[in-house]
């Protein structure tokens, strides 16, 4: 009997409600967490891409290499030649003119003089012996001719002579000789003499003083390489830009330290993976991992109650990963054309808008971590993600998909132009071949996205608008059992449709899935359809013969005879939660009262009589909820006018309110305004009689009774 199973559906119901625990989602979410970080990682670290090759400076390049995108670093290689050529324009630094080796060469030059004129007056020594006298003077370094020379001068044209070897000797110590600077100073006394004296003068003052010139400056290493310091530290880094498209490298050509710089920084140098480098892209993918955990525990708790939805993201998001890798490291056009975009519309269609909007961003920094960096592939990534989601959003025509395509083959085309144009020389061909790819990205994005939006929903559980669109015919089987069974309910059902489309399309909410919801919500009056007053005639009412508890059973049993019925005509997840969570908890009041007023003093359970629920979990539930007691409320009490509608009205939701029934979904008092001023909309022509209710006991859960001693809270 259906009757005897309804009575067990509220404790059935909420047993599974309760194995629905917190903790059972915060597994769900270490583990969706845990999967992607360890998917992302390894994904990140063992793939490498097959555009990576192998070179040695000084061999010949295997092949030509050109930069698959533009980037501009800070470059060892061209910072250390600017650093060697400010060095090597450091001169080396010597002490200047020691003035006391000068006065030092003087006076000795001024003994040898004297020496000299003593010889000269030496009254006992001939002519051979003064010879020899002057040649054995060390300093002077005399020939035989030379002393004669000096002996042959008389006593005014030598004190002219010495004078002027002692003038000229002192003028050329003045000025700075270095050791490799002697011969050249030697020669400045022929040119510094005076001319006035005689040639034998001249060759004495040559004599004389070319041999006094000893250098007086000398290298400073120490001031030298402080000079150099300095000059390699004033040297800026260099910031080295490498254009897309760049040859690199050709074939056979000889690979230089430049070149490999370049590899490296490109991504492109096949070399073992350093430690730093397998840190850096663990911890990189903790960071997206944690942010979006995060934003999904705190924004998306829907999602962790269902898991389905949870593995469909985490999918993507992992073939993201993957397919970043494969395509986009090394490569110049294929990063453009990988249809990022389809993620983003999935996420859009099949789960959620916000929640595409920051997958748009995650699947960005994917991309723009895969390519070495590049900002202009992050924004490309981003902004074409984001309109695509924007675009698909809530889509009801095959056509959403066209539209999508041409906003998104803009959206790309416009990123393209305003990084190329701005930062680089046209280069028609390649700007070219970058507009189809961002074009035929769109293209390729919106066919994926149609393909899987065709089966994904139906694998993992989700409803599409498709499914939906298929539910809301009339010639739907149950739908018209609905009609044909139960046309009181059926027609209760497109009155509540109605209030429910309008509703949520003031609020924002899903207005496809409320209209539809609204057809489905009682289907499970189909079996008993005679026990709800919508479907009775005057006559009889079966409740009469039956007491409290089983009436409410009965009355209750619809929602689980609902979801029966759902689940054989595979229903939609979402269409199906219409079923329980239009009535929520909410208690059969009807019954409740007749059951406590024939026991007497003997107490009553209050969960017997009260629906398994759950609560609306989603602002569609919730406007199909008030939407269906309002409008049995407002058939019943028979309003004369628009101020006793909206009163009403806001009984009713005040009512749920404050029973808590509204308390687990997202509704706004704001919401619950335009709510109010959409069902008044609707309501204001519908007055159709319905059998007042005594006293504190009218209308129930949005259904009325067909007598007043026995009422049927349905």
């Amino acid at each position: 009997m259906s009757e005897l199973s309804a009575g067990k559906a509220p404790k059935l119901a909420r047993l599974e409600r309760a194995v629905e625990t917190p903790l059972r989602k915060t597994v769900r979410a270490i583990l969706f967490a845990l999967l992607l970080w360890a998917a992302w990682s390894v994904t990140f670290i063992l793939y490498t891409s097959p555009e990576r090759i192998h070179v040695v400076v000084g061999e010949p390049s295997p092949r030509d290499i050109k930069s698959p995108r533009q980037i501009t670093y800070i470059s060892e290689v061209k910072t250390n030649e600017a650093r060697l050529a400010a060095v090597s324009a450091v001169r080396d630094v010597y002490t200047g003119p020691d003035m006391e080796i000068a006065g030092k060469q003087v006076r000795h030059m001024q003994d040898i003089v004297d020496y000299v004129t003593a010889i000269r007056y030496d009254q006992f020594a001939d002519a051979e012996t003064k010879v020899d006298l002057l040649r054995e003077i060390p300093s002077l370094n005399l020939t035989a001719e030379d002393a004669s020379r000096v002996l042959a001068l008389d006593e005014d044209e030598w004190r002219e002579a010495s004078a002027e070897g002692l003038r000229v000797l002192d003028i050329i110590l003045r000025e700075e000789i270095r050791n490799d600077q002697g011969l050249e100073a030697r020669r400045q006394v022929q040119r510094l003499m005076l001319r006035s004296l005689s040639d034998q003068q001249q060759d004495t003052v040559v004599s004389l003083a070319q041999h006094m010139i000893v250098p007086n400056s000398y290298y400073d290493s120490k001031q030298t390489l402080a000079n150099r310091d300095a000059a390699r530290s004033a040297v800026e880094p260099v910031h080295w830009t490498i254009r897309e498209g760049e040859s690199i490298l050709r074939e056979g050509e000889i690979v230089s330290d430049l070149a490999l710089e370049k590899l490296r920084v490109l991504g492109l140098l096949n070399s073992e993976s350093q430690w730093q480098d397998k840190v850096g892209t663990v911890l990189f993918s903790a960071a997206l991992v944690i942010a979006l955990s995060i934003y999904v525990v705190r924004t998306q708790p829907l999602l962790l109650s269902r898991p389905r939805r949870q593995l469909l993201l985490a999918i993507l998001l992992i073939a993201v990963g993957v397919g970043a890798r494969m395509t986009v490291s090394g490569r110049t056009i294929t990063p453009y054309l990988f249809p990022t975009a389809a993620v983003a519309m999935l996420v859009a269609i099949l789960l959620d808008i916000q929640l595409a909007m920051v997958t748009s961003g995650i699947v960005a920094l994917i991309m723009g971590f895969s390519a070495g960096g590049s900002i202009e592939l992050t924004i490309y990534t981003l902004i074409g993600g984001m309109v695509a989601a924007l675009v698909i959003w809530r889509t009801e025509q095959l056509g959403t998909f066209i539209r999508a395509t041409v906003y998104v083959a803009l959206t790309n085309m416009a990123v393209i132009l305003a990084f190329h144009l701005r930062t680089q020389a046209h280069d028609a061909v390649g700007l070219l071949q970058l507009m189809v790819a961002g074009f035929s990205n769109a293209v390729l994005s919106s066919a994926l996205a149609f393909v899987a939006f065709s089966f994904v929903g139906r694998l993992f559980g989700i409803t599409t608008s498709l499914q939906l669109l298929d539910l809301a015919r009339p010639t739907h089987p149950l739908f018209r059992q609905l009609l044909i069974k139960a046309p009181g309910t059926y027609h209760h059902s497109i009155i509540i449709s109605n209030m429910a489309e309008q509703a949520a399309e003031a609020i924002g909410a899903d207005v496809l899935l409320s209209r539809v919801g609204s057809y489905y919500h009682d289907i499970g009056k189909i079996p008993r359809p005679y026990f709800f007053a919508e479907n009775q005639s005057e006559g009889e009412n079966p409740h009469d013969k039956l007491d409290p508890k089983t009436s409410a059973e009965i009355i209750i049993a619809h929602t689980t005879d609902g979801l029966a019925l759902a689940r054989k005509y595979n229903l939609p997840d979402r269409v199906r939660d219409f079923i329980p969570e239009h009535h929520g908890t909410y208690l059969v009041t009807y019954f409740y009262h007749r059951a406590n007023q024939e026991n007497g003093n003997k107490a009553v359970s209050e969960e017997d009589f009260r629906y398994p629920g759950p609560k609306p979990q989603s602002r569609e539930t919730a406007i199909v909820m008030l939407a269906d007691s309002i409008e049995a409320t407002v058939r019943a009490t028979r309003p004369t006018t628009q101020a006793n509608i909206e009163h009403t009205i806001h009984q009713v939701i005040e009512s749920r309110l404050m029973d808590g029934q509204l308390d687990e979904c997202d509704l706004t008092l704001k919401d619950l305004d335009k709510i109010r001023k959409a069902f008044t909309t609707v309501l204001q022509g519908i007055f159709h009689p319905r059998i007042q209710y005594p006293e504190g006991a009218q209308i129930h859960n949005g259904h009325q009774s067909s007598t007043a001693p026995s009422q049927a809270d349905a």
